[in-house]
């Protein structure tokens, strides 16, 4: 199981807005995920998050697929906050990943905590692209940019964050 450094008396977004979230990346529900746990910040979203020994490729490296795994979940998060205040709700819309890619800089250590950047660029109509990236000791080892879209009733993804 990870780990997350963070404030214990503030929510993430995925425990105010999705508790019973199964999702493998940031699912509070799911206590075999990654469990990450996003929050707010002036440029964004911001997490804290350290790797367990199942999470290597090799000794000491982060997984690539991982890698992506976090920064997905994280820009959707951002994307989905974004749509949120462009029509003025109350709930960030459930959304999806229509497309992404991962640029892995460096390989990402595993022995001290990382930090995930993200936040969104373009909001357009039912859709946002937002960008993240995995830091460490102030270095970029991955970064990302994905489409995101908010899924209408019907969807099989529609109730995933009730």
């Amino acid at each position: 199981m990870s780990s997350l450094v963070s404030k214990p008396e503030e929510l993430s977004v995925q425990e105010r807005f999705a508790p019973r979230s199964i999702c493998f990346g940031c699912g509070p529900a799911n206590p075999g995920g990654l469990q990450i746990r996003s929050v707010e910040a002036d440029d964004g979203m911001v997490a804290t998050w350290s790797a367990s020994p199942e999470h290597q490729a090799f000794p000491g490296v982060l997984n690539g697929g991982i890698c992506g795994a976090l920064l997905d979940c994280h820009a959707n998060w951002a994307a989905a906050m974004a749509l949120m205040r462009a029509t003025g709700a109350v709930r960030p819309p459930p959304t999806v990943t229509a497309e992404y890619s991962v640029r892995l800089h460096r390989p990402t250590p595993t022995d001290r905590p990382l930090t995930l950047r993200s936040h969104a660029v373009t909001v357009e109509g039912d859709r946002a692209t937002a960008e993240a990236a995995i830091e460490v000791d102030g270095q970029v080892t991955a970064s990302f940019r994905g489409t995101f879209v908010a899924v209408a009733p019907g969807h099989p993804a529609h109730h995933r964050w009730d």
